[in-house]
């Protein structure tokens, strides 16, 4: 069992790591630690497992981590661990892993597994991974403006504070998309995989992580007194039935363009649009127990 583990998030998160590994240890499992030194280091680190025959590769960390473990995976036989140590694990939540010490270890030491089905995002001749969902607008100008030492102090706190600090000044320009071929805009768009957002929260119900296609959601309604509602929804489960948010499943989803709007991956920034959304080329195993 090889465990990537990103150190820069924080002493917490590797306060968080140690007992799942002293659990592993003490019943047998042979396991190695592997940290990242840069971006990209640890798709770098599980392709290079996966083709020297790893039985299990592990991403210790955030959605965004495990996004880059499942990219060096893709391709590969081999499955896929989370020890979901992020500021939201939506993807350890979708997939209703455990989160306590034991329970992890015990998860990963038993080996079942679950198919799914990662999206790609490509822009030019660069393409990224994502296991959750891409959003593309207002909440991906706060994924690109949040400074880290704000989110590593307040964790899921620092998104609210910083959407208060930014909402005056956003532009809501109306972004022009095309899904499966048909012309359409919106405020903001998620594309989501998973039927969850923002860590436990319900957004797209007919999400269907194991298969191909999206729940694309479109946010048609722009502006602060909206985007507050919005924020307001989301912890009640809310968020895809409040007014303006339309549900659209599509395979093929273009953000189309000629004025840039941020784009966000798992919660990490991925540029700008335009860019193409498709399903990756194919699905991965995940241990969930």
């Amino acid at each position: 069992m090889l465990i990537i583990f990103n150190p820069n998030a924080g002493r917490r998160r590797a306060a968080l790591l140690w007992p799942v590994l002293d659990v592993l240890v003490a019943n047998g499992v042979r396991l190695d630690l592997m940290e990242t030194n840069h971006a990209g280091h640890a798709e770098e680190l599980a392709r290079e497992a996966a083709s020297h025959g790893k039985t299990l590769v592990v991403a210790a960390g955030g959605d965004g981590t495990i996004a880059e473990v499942a990219n060096g995976l893709m391709g590969s036989n081999t499955p896929l661990g989370v020890i979901p140590l992020g500021t939201a694990n939506v993807l350890a939540h979708e997939l209703n892993l455990p989160f306590a010490p034991k329970a992890v270890a015990a998860a990963l030491a038993f080996g079942r597994t679950r198919t799914l089905w990662p999206g790609m995002a490509r822009s030019g001749e660069t393409s990224r991974l994502f296991v959750q969902m891409l959003g593309a607008g207002f909440d991906a100008h706060i994924v690109h403006t949040l400074p880290l030492p704000m989110k590593r102090l307040l964790g899921r706190g620092a998104y609210v504070v910083q959407t208060l600090r930014q909402l005056p000044q956003y532009a809501f320009k109306p972004i022009p998309i095309r899904l499966d071929g048909q012309e359409m805009q919106a405020a903001s768009v998620i594309v989501s995989k998973g039927r969850l957002y923002g860590g436990k929260y319900l957004l797209a119900p007919d999400a269907l992580p194991g298969e191909p296609g999206f729940s694309v959601v479109l946010f048609e309604r722009g502006g602060p007194a909206i985007t507050l509602l919005y924020g307001a929804a989301l912890p009640l489960h809310r968020l895809g039935r409040a007014p303006g948010v339309r549900h659209i499943r599509a395979r093929r989803v273009e953000f189309t363009g000629n004025s840039p709007v941020p784009a966000q991956t798992d919660g990490d920034k991925a540029g700008f649009t335009p860019l193409t959304v498709t399903d990756a080329p194919g699905p991965i195993q995940v241990v969930v127990g």
